[in-house]
């Protein structure tokens, strides 16, 4: 079930520089690093980003990345530089924290700097660009 919506997701991913293509992609890509699958035992979500973490150093390197290809877009999208500032600790934090052994896993499973990216730049959206808001049910 949640396979399929991730196809559908990836396979519907506009390639526009508009807001509206801009915030499709992001949540997509936030989904895919935070909220994949569900865990029944912890009650939650996670994604690539906590299970690429369990591989040592390039697991860290490569959600990392993706991590900051959310801050580019944000960039791209002209947000300021405090924003940007924000979102790039988010991810060094989580990059420098998530790398460490076994700590930096669980680390990784309670913090989602890539949710806390994706709200910042929802707001700018909602303010800057209204007209990519999604009523979410």
């Amino acid at each position: 079930m949640e396979q399929t919506k991730v196809r559908r997701m990836t396979a519907e991913l506009p390639l526009g520089n508009d807001a509206h293509s801009v915030r499709r992609r992001v949540e997509a890509l936030e989904h895919l690093l935070e909220g994949l699958v569900r865990v029944p035992l912890l009650g939650r979500k996670v994604g690539l980003d906590a299970i690429a973490g369990l591989v040592p150093v390039a697991g860290d390197v490569i959600t990392a990345a993706m991590g900051l290809y959310l801050v580019w877009e944000a960039r791209n999208l002209g947000m300021s530089r405090w924003q940007l500032a924000r979102m790039l600790g988010n991810v060094g934090l989580d990059t420098l924290l998530g790398s460490v052994p076994v700590a930096g896993d669980l680390f990784d499973l309670l913090y989602a700097s890539n949710t806390k990216n994706l709200r910042i730049i929802k707001r700018h959206l909602d303010k800057h660009h209204p007209a990519t808001r999604v009523i979410e049910g």
